[in-house]
């Protein structure tokens, strides 16, 4: 299409930024409320608005309770796999076939209702900002629920590890999050024993030990490439495995006769000696080795560079602008990692800021921004984890350690969009008598509203239509 006949581009307001750029999408009487009047510390205030753990989530068991009672059910079902005499064979008893089902459907369960319990947050948060942020960092050190312990446990991780942390330090948060058991039981942390520990040195003394499980560097190389330094930031193959060596004796309570469903250290699993990482010699004994690692690579430049494009390129585009990158990173290095200065550092910068819509809502934040402008205050019985799974997004299934991609390539395919205009017109429906759409639009959207929006609205054949169109509009689908 010639430049002369396209549609002039989408212009947002500062207030329109923050709520749907920064916050989580603005619902009908955010723009009006008298605390909005300057956009910029309306987001800041939020800081002390937050609530780190509000009734929803509240209300859910802790991932020690959870795993206890996993372990305890596996236990019970290798039990009565060896009372019958069959421990090798691939056939159950119909008992232990229906004990295997119902434990899948409780951690199913579980599961389902921790995805509620997000979505009620996001809904009724005060700190819509520090909510996505919460968003942000459980994506930056995401676990996946392809297996029935971390699909227990995904919920508990984010309450747990990201929640209290993210208007903290950085190295506090990562240290949670190392230490939590969904992320080492994702990243099979707790199978790792080091090749001249006790635990190895007594296998292979034994008849056929010579099969024992060996070292694991999976959590080692996340945290360096994902978690930390990031890719290409000078670390080597020999750096991952000295850290892998220095993690060994992580695991998971339970699992070698410890207090069951939380971390523990291992002493027999950990390789003895001093380890050489990045050209620094780690003594300390025993779980202290792997911390210390854990606080220097927090602290290190590599990973202020790292966080800083991660963040710039979530909040101003996902080519991140270089010298947004380089003040956040200043601000994490210079704070020591102190993430509210880093996100006062966002918030001022005029990147963040630029007029036009520069990112695509993925599925997870189109579904709340579409409730929150609906005006909905509770999840109710809506089935947000089968919500998300049909719109291509499963909450904490990224599939891989790296996350959900943060590109707008990645979620505007026509099929994608397809999916979402059927939803909203589910959503439309039921609601279209109470909300008119004309009214509604610029209220979430506000003096961000385009015209070519504004006509496709007012010419719809039905109120229904109308709020679906609302919902589906290049303006909403953009931040």
């Amino acid at each position: 299409m010639p430049p002369e006949h396209r549609p002039p581009e989408q212009s947002l307001s500062p207030a329109a930024i923050a709520l749907n750029r920064f916050g989580l999408g603005a619902r009908p009487d955010d723009a009006a409320d008298p605390s909005f009047g300057d956009p910029h510390a309306w987001l800041a205030s939020q800081f002390d608005r937050f609530d780190v753990t509000p009734p929803a989530w509240a209300a859910l068991a802790d991932a020690r309770a959870l795993l206890a009672g996993y372990q305890e059910q596996q236990r019970a079902l290798r039990q009565a796999r060896a009372q019958a005499a069959q421990p090798g064979k691939a056939e159950r008893t119909p008992e232990q076939k229906a004990a295997r089902r119902d434990l899948g459907e409780d951690i199913h369960a579980l599961y389902r209702q921790a995805v509620q319990a997000r979505a009620q947050s996001a809904l009724e948060t005060q700190a819509p900002f520090v909510e996505r942020l919460v968003h942000f960092w459980a994506n930056h050190f995401c676990v996946s629920v392809d297996n029935l312990p971390v699909t227990a446990l995904a919920g508990a991780f984010e309450r747990d590890a990201i929640r209290p942390h993210v208007l903290g330090k950085f190295e506090d948060m990562l240290l949670a999050v190392e230490h939590h058991p969904a992320m080492l039981l994702y990243l099979n942390q707790n199978q790792s024993i080091g090749p001249n520990s006790p635990a190895a040195l007594r296998a292979r003394a034994k008849p056929g030990g010579g099969g024992q499980r060996g070292l694991n560097e999976n959590l080692a190389r996340e945290i360096m490439e994902l978690h930390t330094l990031g890719v290409r930031s000078g670390y080597s193959q020999a750096d991952v495995t000295e850290f892998a060596r220095a993690l060994t004796g992580w695991t998971v309570g339970g699992i070698n006769d410890d207090a069951p469903g939380d971390f523990a250290f291992h002493a027999p699993q950990h390789e003895p000696g001093a380890r050489t990482i990045r050209g620094k010699t780690y003594d300390q004994p025993g779980v202290e080795q792997a911390r210390a690692v854990l606080t220097d690579l927090a602290r290190a430049p590599a990973t202020a560079t790292h966080v800083a494009t991660k963040l710039a390129r979530h909040f101003a585009g996902d080519v991140p602008p270089p010298a947004l990158v380089d003040r956040l990173a200043e601000a994490f290095n210079h704070s020591r990692g102190d993430l509210p200065t880093v996100y006062r550092a966002l918030v001022a910068s005029p990147e963040p800021w630029v007029a036009r819509p520069i990112k695509a809502k993925t599925p997870w934040e189109w579904t709340i921004s579409s409730l929150r402008a609906l005006g909905l205050a509770e999840i109710g019985t809506m089935q947000v984890a089968t919500i998300e799974q049909q719109l291509g997004q499963p909450v904490w299934k990224p599939g891989s350690p790296a996350g959900w991609d943060d590109v707008a390539a990645s979620w505007i395919a026509p099929d994608a969009l397809l999916r979402r205009v059927e939803f909203a017109q589910r959503l439309a429906g039921p609601r279209a008598a109470q909300i008119d759409a004309r009214q509604r639009a610029p209220q979430v959207l506000p003096a961000a509203l385009s015209s070519a929006t504004a006509q496709e609205i007012a010419h719809a054949e039905s109120p229904a239509s109308a709020l679906a169109l609302l919902l589906v509009s290049p303006d909403f689908l953009r931040r």
